[in-house]
This record gives structure tokens, sequence and C-alpha cells, in this order.
């Protein structure tokens, strides 16, 4: 009888001990399984998936700080080719100005008033002026905020007898401001502070 009560206690530790060896893998297995989880949902945030001409092409998310030099002399380029693009057509030139205009702060806009003002768009619009801008190359110091910049362009004014083509220099700083449809970079460019044009040309 003895020997019977021996060997079920001895059963009964043997059951015991794998139950207990069952629920810590259990418990390893499921620690694992989160911890797996977790990694694959942080790597799928960081990756995007672009449809280019049918197929789907993976991008990766990066943090803003990683960017924003490219951001900001992007958004710069995009003001300056907006505000200073113009043609012949009242519909063209409010078009643009006003998209100018969601990038920049109160200067850009008092400056759009003083040409107004002056009569320069009329003069476009009757002298059948188209006027272009190529961007050369926009310097931003990411070392102070709100981040100074200087953009460097070339200014062309075409009529129908000649092109007269200048330098145009700008300066300014950029200020952060929430993302939209309207401003996707996120800054705003008071661009129109000390600006400069030089080297008049006709041919």
């Amino acid at each position: 009888m003895f020997k019977k009560m021996k060997n079920i206690e001895t059963a009964f530790q043997h059951v015991r001990g794998f139950t207990i060896v069952l629920i810590i893998g259990n418990f390893v297995t499921l620690c694992y399984y989160e911890y797996s989880r977790e990694r694959f949902i942080a790597s799928s945030q960081n990756k995007l998936y672009i449809l280019y001409n049918g197929k789907a092409l993976e991008a990766f998310a990066t943090d803003r700080k990683d960017n924003v030099g490219v951001e900001a002399r992007d958004h710069i380029k995009i003001f300056h080719q907006l505000f200073f693009t113009l043609d012949p057509d009242d519909k063209v030139i409010q078009s643009n100005l006003t998209k100018a205009l969601y990038l920049a702060d109160e200067s850009a806009k008092k400056e759009y008033d003083n040409l107004t003002e002056n009569g320069y768009y009329a003069n476009i619009i009757a002298g059948n002026i188209s006027q272009q801008i190529t961007v050369d190359s926009v310097q931003v110091d990411l070392r102070y905020y709100p981040y100074p910049f200087k953009c460097y362009a070339t200014q062309s004014i075409i009529r129908t007898t000649s092109t007269v083509t200048r330098s145009l220099v700008t300066e300014g700083e950029l200020r952060n401001v929430s993302r939209s449809d309207n401003n996707p970079h996120g800054f705003f460019d008071p661009a129109l502070v000390n600006n400069r044009e030089q080297g008049y040309k006709s041919h």
C-alpha cells in the first residue's frame, strides 16, 4: 500500500513538473510572439507603398529632421517658381499667386499688393509678356531657427521682340507651420525680405 502511494506521489510530482515546464514554455513563447509582433508593426509603420504606373513601389518613412534640409530647399524653390513665373493670362497669374501665398507669410502678400497697386500684373497682360524663373541654388542654414536662407535664381522676361535676363537674389527665414494640402512641406517662407535684382542683359 505504501508502495502504491509512493508511486502515486512520484507520478504526481512528474505531472506537476511537466505542467510547470509547459506553463513556462507557453509564457516564453507568448513573450517572443509579442516581441516579434511589436517589431513587425514598428517595421511596417516605416514602410510606404506608392502606386506608380500600376506598380506598387516600396518607400520608407523617416522623421522630418532627417529630411528638413531637402524639404526646406524644395519649399523655397516651389514658392519662387509660383510667385515669379507669370504669363499674360489673369487666371494663370491668380492661380499661381494664390498657391504661392499659402507658402509664405505677410511679406509676400505685401509685395503682391504693391505690385498690383503699381500695375505690374496689368502690364504683364497688356504687354503680352511672359516671366519665367529658374532657381539656380538655395542655401539654408539649419543651425539656427527660424532657418535663414538665401535663394539665387535667374529670371527671364520674354517679350515679342526681346528677352531680358536678370539674376534674382532673395533672403529670408523659414519657420515651421502645420502641414496641409496647400502647404505640404509645413513651412512659412518670408522670401521677399531684402530681395535684389542685378545683372540686366537683353538679347
